[in-house]
């Protein structure tokens, strides 16, 4: 089996485009629109979820049989029919054009994998099994879902700001890692979340400097 590199794309303004219909055509392209891509589908029949996406502007469909041509531009291709043969010829396809490719029913056949995802807004957590077992991976994100929830969404943008105090404010790297790694314990998520600290510059790295203070006399 492969060995996998795991890695944050940006995909977002850019085309990708999905070969297959059915449901885990649909499931491929649900990430691909969250993550803001311009998604091309190409299939003769399509899933109703997909037939509305389409319609209200969030993707286009190719009711056809895939062409070579239409992988032009891509900057990743999913080969994600049922037809081991068409997802096959797909891969080589997308191989000729050097164009980064995922075959749903063999991963090892292609490029890349998609693992499962849990968002919280722009925190991403993943899990994968190279393959080896995608019940499992989806196991596991269920789980990180119950110990990451909702709230996780405004503790990244209130470490966002943070972050970006504290790199005009603080001038020492050493400094300030240090600063950002007393700004991520629970106790303190908590407190960014029902203290609006982010609008006094200086009293917040004053309090992170607390925290700092705290953590090394515990």
């Amino acid at each position: 089996m492969s060995q996998w590199y795991p890695i944050m794309l940006k995909v977002e303004g850019r085309k990708c485009v999905v070969i297959g219909g059915g449901s885990v055509a649909q499931r491929k392209t649900a990430g691909l629109l969250e993550a803001n891509a311009i998604v091309e589908v190409i299939s003769p029949r399509v899933t109703p979820k997909l037939l509305e996406w389409a319609e209200t502007g969030r993707l286009r469909i190719r009711e056809r049989e895939a062409q070579e041509s239409d992988i032009e531009g891509a900057i990743l291709v999913f080969a994600a029919t049922d037809r081991p043969e068409i997802n096959k010829w797909v891969a080589e396809v997308a191989e000729k054009r050097a164009i980064p490719v995922n075959v749903a029913d063999d991963g090892d056949e292609g490029d890349f994998l998609v693992p499962a995802v849990l968002r919280r807004g722009k925190l991403v957590l993943t899990a994968s099994a190279s393959g080896a077992g995608p019940a499992l991976a989806s196991r596991i994100v269920k789980e990180l879902a119950d110990q990451y929830g909702p709230e996780y969404k405004e503790n990244i943008e209130a470490l966002k700001a943070i972050r970006a105090i504290v790199k005009a404010e603080v001038s020492d790297l050493s400094d300030r890692r240090a600063l950002l790694q007393a700004a991520v314990t629970d106790e303190a998520l908590e407190e960014w979340r029902s203290t609006d600290w982010i609008q006094d510059k200086d009293r917040l790295i004053a309090r992170l400097r607390q925290r700092l203070h705290d953590r090394r006399d515990t």
